[in-house]
């Protein structure tokens, strides 16, 4: 637990004397605080909450500086700018640290996003005209990795259109899933590679309630000498934290991740590689190209900082909060159940992870209840498709994810208090007060 007395989120900013006028900017700062910091309880499964060190550390001289390419070393020049010889340790010490807390052969730990690591990835593997295989938005799948998104347009070439399964489409290929829709088939998918050969294939998901089939589908990608990311934006912190699958252990060649998600670090992302021989080390050099100069260059300095600070903080915590997580969202899904809430995968235990997925329209129209949520009664969350739907801006269901409720300090006992909560919420019951009630017992970040 922090050893503030208070907490930063929590602290107001003064209205200093400027020569320009700023006092509204710190008014909307503030309120944010308030708001988000203290009275609304936070379910979106993407965000989290970061630890006093690592906000105070992320104002800094960083800020406005550029660190292109590598840090430099004794015996060679690797940056294309002068003064550069703290982000450099900076950097260094990042990427071993994470290798460590990783167990792997390799970490970029310049990509500013998990989004930007699906960018580096893609621009350094996949040419024009390539096969992927990869998961369908409709059961959890990442934008970037569909056809609108980095993937699809990468493999994009002119006379192809970007919707699979028509005679000019693109070659990109959606994984077979179950009926239940939030697991996949494995023996078609093993028979998928098996057919189509592909250039790449991904596992992973937006939607993420459970482990993925990497070891069946790893084996036959070794074999034919496919390269295998793993796509670990949602789950990086329940992976390091030992309470999902090992994605490396079962075969996959990359991890990509988000660093502020089940990792509660600042807005940054990372490539981890477990790659040995020589051709799986032509694609990480393939990769690091993708990621400088082909997604970024200089790459948010200020904030790595932050990035090394989390790092330690799930060295020493992390197994414990991904167990925590792990068991809040198991403890809510059961609970929401008991309220006569439709949590989807209920037959699987709801959840692995840090999300649930809760089918939300015989209470109304799934956009207008995640909007009701927020506005009316301080619970914020976000409305999503969910297995079987086709309209992505007109989907049946919300996703929600207790990593951040459960850094706060909340355990599986309190998961029973929320989901009376969330059930009159969704009833449109006016329940704000008693959410801030519950709320204002955990304000203090712990796990830090």
């Amino acid at each position: 637990m922090s050893n503030q007395t208070t907490p930063l989120s929590l602290i107001s900013y003064p209205k200093r004397k400027m020569s320009v006028n700023i006092s509204d900017v710190l008014d909307i700062v503030n309120n944010q605080n308030q708001w988000r910091g203290k009275e609304a309880i936070n379910l979106i499964a993407s965000e989290n909450v970061q630890s006093d060190a690592v906000k105070q550390i992320e104002s800094n001289d960083f800020m406005g500086r550029y660190a292109e390419g590598h840090p430099n070393t004794a015996q060679q020049d690797n940056r294309y700018y002068e003064g550069t010889r703290y982000i450099d340790q900076i950097e260094s010490m990042t990427t071993r640290e994470i290798i460590q807390l990783a167990k792997c052969l390799q970490a970029d730990v310049r990509p500013v996003s998990g989004n930007a690591a699906n960018t580096a990835v893609a621009l350094g593997i996949l040419r024009g005209g390539d096969t992927v295989l990869v998961n369908s938005i409709e059961i959890g799948g990442h934008i970037s990795h569909n056809p609108i998104g980095v993937v699809g347009r990468r493999i994009q070439v002119r006379g192809k259109v970007l919707t699979p399964g028509r005679e000019n489409s693109i070659s990109l290929h959606y994984w077979p899933a179950t009926e239940d829709g939030y697991h996949l088939d494995v023996p078609k998918c093993v028979d998928l590679v098996e057919q189509t050969s592909p250039n790449m294939v991904i596992l992973g998901k937006s939607l993420f309630l459970f482990p993925e089939p990497v070891k069946q589908i790893a084996e036959v990608c070794r074999a034919k000498n496919i390269p295998l990311l793993y796509d670990g934006a949602h789950v990086l912190g329940l992976i390091l934290g030992g309470q999902f699958q090992n994605p490396f252990e079962e075969g996959a060649h990359f991890i990509n991740g988000s660093t502020h998600k089940t990792f509660p670090g600042p807005q940054r992302g990372v490539i981890l590689g477990n790659m040995a021989s020589e051709q799986e080390m032509k694609w990480w050099t393939s990769v690091d190209r993708g990621v400088m100069p082909g997604s970024s260059s200089s790459h948010h300095l200020h904030t790595l900082p932050g990035m090394l600070i989390a790092i330690r903080e799930m060295a020493q915590f992390g197994r414990e909060y991904a167990a925590q997580t792990v068991a809040n969202a198991k403890a809510l899904g059961q609970a929401l159940t008991d309220e006569g809430v439709n949590v989807e995968a209920k037959e699987f235990g709801f959840t692995e992870s840090h999300q649930l997925a809760i089918k939300v329209t015989n209470f109304g129209i799934a956009k207008d209840i995640a909007r009701s949520l927020a506005d009316q009664n301080n619970i914020i969350t976000n409305y999503n498709m969910l297995p079987g739907d086709k309209d992505a801006k007109n989907p049946t269901g919300l996703r929600i994810g207790v990593q951040e409720m459960t850094r706060y300090g909340m355990k599986a006992g309190e998961m029973g208090e929320l989901a009376a909560l969330m059930k009159a919420g969704l009833q449109g019951k006016i329940v704000k007060d008693e959410v801030i009630k519950l709320r204002s017992r955990f304000t203090d970040v712990h796990f830090a």
